[in-house]
């Protein structure tokens, strides 16, 4: 009989798709006296932030930063750019996507909503086709979710792009970011993306308490004559202050150390090398849930994740699902590791593994390794050597010096 200590030895597995690990580097940054947020030491820390996070976005427009969540990022965007009655173009691609939508109808937008399998990303010809009927142009904003954290499926955000300049339609694009950013290759000017949604505590290796919008001079002038109700996302204001490395209310001081130093470590390592790395780690993932015989949600393989897999459970002799939310309690009682859960209507049937930010090769092993015992301790029927199918992919792809 297994004894459960209350103080499980060794670290904890987060193995969510966010929050994430934050490595020690930040938390040290973090670990610092608050400092006047008036004074020239603090101006010196935000104009270095406020220029190397226009390096993650992969931008040279203004990126503004809130004390808040992602969810605050997504009201900013809006409640900046569109007014009351505006018309939305929404797509449907998993939990977050459907949470938004709402949020845009709680503030008065009228949203049109593109619903569709949430196995598969955006169909861009469905949006061209939308904007071409559009002829008034009523439609205000495409609104679209780049990495739907629910389902590990990644979207195509330059076809979206493309779709809206062959339908010759001046909406604006909006795209949610958050479980991609210092993830996935990311280009907010590349893509004529008009404000990118996004927060600190997935790639950025963060605690939760930072959202931002990156946002282009179309969107700013939009923002010039938009009514929606503003005050604290206003902005104007901000931008103001933050020409001269200040913000107009109290700002979130240590995490903005935290942020410096979370971005120095990505610039250090290099965009590219970082998304090669969450792409190798995510290939490892999927190869260890083909190898136990189980499905990914996502189902085209262009648009699989490199920041989470979402993994299907298998059914039992009468057509059931085998309980996702038991195995999660098991891993998380006998390994101290925390898997995602299933969200909206994939709850009790999907689990899922978050592989980005601070991770290795070791971590991903030690995870993988975790799913599998709780499997056996589960009563979940898989084939074994998921993670020495992992292990095996790893060591025949480990980076060049």
């Amino acid at each position: 009989m297994p004894i459960h200590n209350s103080h499980p030895s060794g670290r904890h597995f987060l193995q969510i798709p966010g929050p994430t690990n934050v490595p020690d580097r930040v938390l040290r940054a973090m670990d610092h006296p608050t400092i006047d947020h008036r004074s020239p030491e603090f101006q010196k820390l935000s104009k270095k932030v406020l220029s190397n996070i226009k390096q993650i976005f992969q931008t040279q427009c203004p990126v503004i930063i809130y004390p808040a969540s992602g969810t605050g990022a997504w009201e900013a965007a809006l409640v900046n750019t569109l007014s009351r009655g505006d018309r939305v173009l929404m797509y449907e691609t998993g939990h977050f996507a459907t949470l938004w939508k709402k949020m845009a109808e709680k503030l008065s937008l009228n949203v049109e909503f593109i619903g569709d399998d949430w196995h598969r990303g955006i169909d861009s010809a469905k949006i061209e086709a939308r904007l071409t009927e559009d002829k008034a142009h009523s439609i205000k904003a495409v609104c679209v979710v780049h990495n739907e954290t629910s389902t590990g499926v990644t979207s195509n955000i330059l076809e979206v792009r493309r779709a809206i300049d062959k339908s010759r339609h001046p909406a604006l694009l909006f795209v949610d970011t958050i479980s991609s950013l210092a993830s996935i290759d990311y280009r907010h000017d590349e893509w004529g993306v008009d404000v990118s949604v996004g927060c600190s505590q997935k790639g950025l290796m963060l605690p939760p308490g930072i959202a931002l919008n990156a946002i282009s001079e179309k969107a700013i002038a939009t923002s010039k004559y938009a009514n929606l109700q503003r005050s604290f996302w206003s902005w104007d204001e901000i931008l103001e202050a933050n020409k001269n490395g200040f913000w107009p209310y109290t700002p979130p001081t240590n995490l903005l150390y935290g942020l410096a130093e979370s971005c120095d470590m990505l610039l250090e390592e290099g965009l590219e090398n970082v998304f090669n790395r969450h792409q190798r780690h995510a290939e490892a993932t999927r190869r260890a849930v083909w190898a136990w015989g189980m499905q990914l949600m996502c189902q085209n393989p262009a648009e699989y994740s490199h920041s989470l897999t979402a993994v299907v459970m298998p059914k039992d002799n009468t057509g059931q699902y085998y309980d996702a939310d038991k195995l999660r309690r098991i891993i998380l009682r006998n390994f101290n590791m925390s898997l995602g859960t299933g969200l909206n209507k994939l709850s009790g049937w999907v689990f899922r593994i978050g592989h980005l930010g601070d991770l290795n090769d070791l971590t991903l092993v030690g995870t993988l390794a975790g799913v599998e015992m709780g499997f056996e301790l589960a009563g979940v029927p898989y084939q074994k050597g998921g993670a020495q199918e992992a292990v095996s992919y790893l060591s025949a792809t480990i980076p060049k010096d």
